[in-house]
């Protein structure tokens, strides 16, 4: 695998960072996850978008211009010969000393790893996935926006080890006055009746690409789609629960905190989505 770094394509071996990077010793910087479809770059310009708004708001220059770092996402996949695959694109503030300043960073570091992956087996997919509510509270945007795709991931892999701890393989995090917020790497959504509920931004929630493709292809099914605050009473009443994100994309839940979801088993506006997603991953998409 050939990762880029800073400027050019370096065997994995080689891909290596100062321990003195401000990404590394702080988390300060922001990242992207991307996928692409048989030759297709799903919503590339989207996630390039996201990742320069990430930056501007934490003061993060980013040394390639929009268009240079299409183009570099494209080469990573060429040159690792993948059509379909998960791209990580990562800016840091890079090298600096042991104290917070960022001025002290002279340059930031880019780097872009494409590679396969499966964030769930395949077995998920088709009978559901069990979620569990961990105590771990998701970060007051106040403290830590969620629209920033920050590399500062420790309160979402708090939530992870709970939920493994616990024995599930994904967790429910709350905002501290107790509203559902997102899972550990996934915005979640109910289904009630017509409707496709999804919790709104501000209590703690990304803005991710892919539930916003999801939204808009519930519009055209005809659901009413609302963003309102829920509680895990709503969770645990509602006919269908599923979870979506870049890497997981749509995944079923059929249980949660013990709960049985429905009927127990992935639902039928839940598939019908899964279906329509997979559909537009084959025409929404960039090639190279």
């Amino acid at each position: 695998m050939k990762v880029y770094l800073n400027g050019k394509f370096v065997e994995q071996s080689k891909a290596v960072v100062s321990v003195f990077d401000h990404g590394l010793l702080y988390g300060d910087g922001v990242f992207e996850g991307i996928r692409s479809y048989n030759g297709l770059i799903f919503k590339l310009r989207e996630h390039i978008d996201r990742l320069f708004e990430s930056a501007h708001t934490i003061m993060l220059t980013i040394p390639l211009e929009k268009d240079e770092l299409i183009s570099v996402v494209k080469q990573s996949l060429r040159i690792n010969r993948l059509r379909d695959a998960y791209i990580r694109l990562v800016v840091t503030r890079g090298e600096g000393d042991l104290g917070l300043d960022p001025r002290k960073c002279a340059q930031p570091t880019v780097f872009i790893i494409a590679d396969k992956i499966e964030l769930y087996p395949k077995k998920l997919y088709e009978e559901g996935l069990c979620l569990i509510t961990v105590a771990t509270q998701r970060n007051v945007p106040e403290a830590l926006n969620p629209q920033i795709k920050s590399l500062n991931y420790l309160n979402n892999i708090l939530a992870k080890i709970e939920a493994i701890n616990a024995g599930y393989e994904e967790a429910i995090m709350l905002s501290p006055s107790g509203y559902v917020t997102e899972c550990t790497g996934e915005n979640i959504f109910l289904v009630k009746g017509k409707q496709l509920l999804t919790p709104p931004p501000f209590i703690g929630v990304l803005r991710g690409i892919t539930r916003q493709t999801v939204m808009e292809l519930a519009h055209h099914q005809r659901l009413h789609v609302q963003e309102e605050l829920l509680t895990r009473h709503d969770l645990f009443n509602a006919d269908e629960v599923f979870l979506t994100g870049t890497a997981a994309e749509i995944v079923p839940v059929v249980k949660i905190d013990g709960r049985v979801i429905g009927r127990g088993i992935p639902g039928r506006i839940t598939k019908k989505l899964q279906q329509a997603f997979r559909q537009v991953t084959k025409t929404a998409g960039v090639t190279y």
